[in-house]
Parts: C-alpha cells; sequence; structure tokens
C-alpha cells in the first residue's frame, strides 16, 4: 500500500495521483448513466457516501488540476480522525485504481492495432473500481443478460429497497446494501424489484456465504492465479466465467482477468477492426496474445468505446 500523503488536520486534503491519470476522464466515465444512485455528479465534482468506522461521512472528490485530487467532507464540522482519513483515501485510490502503473501498459499500446486508437482517446482513464466484493458481484449478477440502462434501474432498486442513506444538504446519499440484510431475505422479498427469481436467489446466496466467511477478498486475493480465483467464483451458483472476470476485473484487480465471451468486448473490437462481423473466441484470442498481463485494462478501455 502507498503512503497516503498530504493528510492535514481539517476535513479538506489531497491525494496525489499518477502522471497517467486523467480526473475528467474518469469523471466522463462514471457520468455514463444518468440512473447511479450511489453517487452524484455536480459542477465537475463527485458526492457518495462512505461507511467508514461507526459513521458514515459524505465526501466531496474535485480535481483542481490533473496531478491530485482534493477531498472535502461537507456537512462535517468536527475534525476526522487520521485513521479514518485515511480509509478514506484508500477508498479513494482503490476505486480510480491509483496504485497501478500505467505506463507499460500505454507502452505496449502504442504498437498494438486494436488498443491503440482507445488508448490516445480516453489517456489517463482508469479502471474504476468496485471495491466492496458484494456490491461488486452483485453488481455483475444484476446485469447478466440484460442492458445496462436496466441494470442500473435494478441497482436503483435494490439500493433504495434494502439499502441505508444519510442526508447532507437536503440530499439523500445511499449505501450498497449489506449482505447481512440481504442474507436474511427470501425471494418474496424482493417482489417490488421486478427482477427474475434466480436473481434474487443469486444474490441471497452471495450474501449468506460472505456472511459466513466461506467468500472474502482474502480469500480470492491469495489464490495461485486469476484461473484459481476464477474457479472459486464460478463454483458460487450464479457466478460464471463473465460475473467472476468481471468481479476480478472490478473489485479484485487481476490485471489478467478476461471476460472475453462479453458481447460488449465483440462489438468494440469489431468497431475498432472496422469489420462487418464480429471477431471469434480464436480471434480474440490471437488479438489478445499481446495484452498478456493487461486483459482487464485493454477489455476497460475497449468497452469505453461502446457508450
Amino acid at each position: 500500500m502507498k503512503e497516503i500523503l498530504s493528510i492535514e488536520e481539517s476535513n479538506d486534503w489531497r491525494i496525489h495521483t499518477p502522471k497517467e491519470f486523467s480526473f475528467s476522464e474518469n469523471l466522463k466515465y462514471l457520468a455514463r448513466s444518468s440512473n447511479e444512485c450511489l453517487f452524484e455528479i455536480v459542477d465537475q465534482k463527485i458526492y457518495r457516501a462512505l461507511a467508514v468506522e461507526n459513521e458514515t461521512l459524505i465526501v466531496e472528490i474535485s480535481a483542481e488540476n490533473e496531478t491530485e485530487l482534493s477531498v472535502r467532507l461537507p456537512g462535517r464540522n468536527e475534525a476526522l480522525e487520521k485513521y479514518s482519513k485515511g480509509a478514506v483515501s484508500q477508498y479513494i485510490r482503490h476505486w480510480f485504481d491509483l496504485d497501478t502503473n500505467l505506463l507499460p501498459f500505454y507502452e505496449l499500446a502504442e504498437n498494438d492495432p486494436i488498443l491503440k486508437m482507445p488508448v490516445n482517446q480516453f489517456f489517463g482513464l482508469r479502471n474504476m473500481g468496485i471495491p466492496d466484493l458484494f456490491e461488486a458481484i452483485a453488481w455483475g449478477i444484476l446485469g447478466q443478460q440484460i442492458n445496462l440502462t436496466y441494470a442500473y434501474t435494478l441497482k436503483r432498486r435494490l439500493v433504495e429497497g434494502f439499502g441505508e442513506f444519510v442526508e447532507c444538504e437536503g440530499k439523500h446519499y445511499w449505501l450498497f446494501p449489506k449482505p447481512e440484510v440481504i442474507a436474511e431475505l427470501t425471494v418474496e422479498d424482493f417482489t417490488e424489484m421486478r427482477m427474475t427469481v434466480k436473481k434474487c436467489e443469486y444474490l441471497i446466496g452471495v450474501a449468506q456465504l460472505i456472511v459466513q466467511g466461506e467468500l472474502t477478498k482474502e480469500k480470492l486475493l491469495n489464490a495461485k492465479d486469476v484461473k484459481a480465483a476464477e474457479k472459486m467464483l464460478t463454483k458460487v451458483r450464479g457466478i460464471g466465467p463473465w460475473t467472476a472476470n468481471y468481479v476480478l476485473m472490478r473489485c479484485l484487480r487481476y490485471p489478467a482477468a478476461f471476460p472475453i465471451d462479453d458481447v460488449g468486448l465483440h462489438n468494440s473490437m469489431k468497431l475498432v477492426m472496422e469489420t462487418e462481423v464480429k471477431p471469434t473466441k480464436a480471434e480474440i484470442l490471437k488479438q489478445s496474445k499481446a495484452w498478456a498481463g493487461w486483459e482487464s485494462y485493454a477489455t476497460f478501455y475497449l468497452w469505453r468505446l461502446l457508450y
């Protein structure tokens, strides 16, 4: 873990970012859906609720320049403890993937016929993460076999149905439902969510495994390699290879995670290659050999072309 820099004795501090970082590009990515319910963007500033210790904080993230993030805690008068500031900073570092050195990926992409265009177009974009394991898996399950717009609708229903919120300056800021809450539910409790019975069962099952300690970030991070971690996840009911690799990309930060069967990946490669038909899996495997160790970032940049 890198040292958190520039934490002052106040509720305003800064987090230094790598050279290969663009706040504006990441902000554009975060703004891709008007139905996002876990944060909002106002005047180039991000606002979201974070649970730290026994307190829920409202965090404002902005950037006066592209080399550092400014963090503020609106509505809070008492100075935050140094440990809690560190927890907030570490969450932000993980969310923006600030501890990954992207220079080797960019050097690789310079001469890659598939990656050169998206990397030039979105330089500084980070693989925006989902630090919480349950939230990452739930988002993967919600998005199975539906379009992104409807996935956001289901997420909002789930969050507002079973999550908690904190009010600040007249606005509600929501937290993703805790697995302890979802683990105690039945399928009937999800009736107003209007999602399939299978998805309800999968969410409950995953929540129960997390509550029981059977499924943890630590166990997945301690796996021998990305394939071993994928196998651990696909043993869970409702998690197939696509969802497993999505979670490994966005939450566990496995650089070689690769949802190779993803329709969006196929469509974006078709777009870059300017072909009439989508590439076959064999063609994708051939093209991606040069991306070894960077498959997750290659996928993320190619996805970005679609929205």
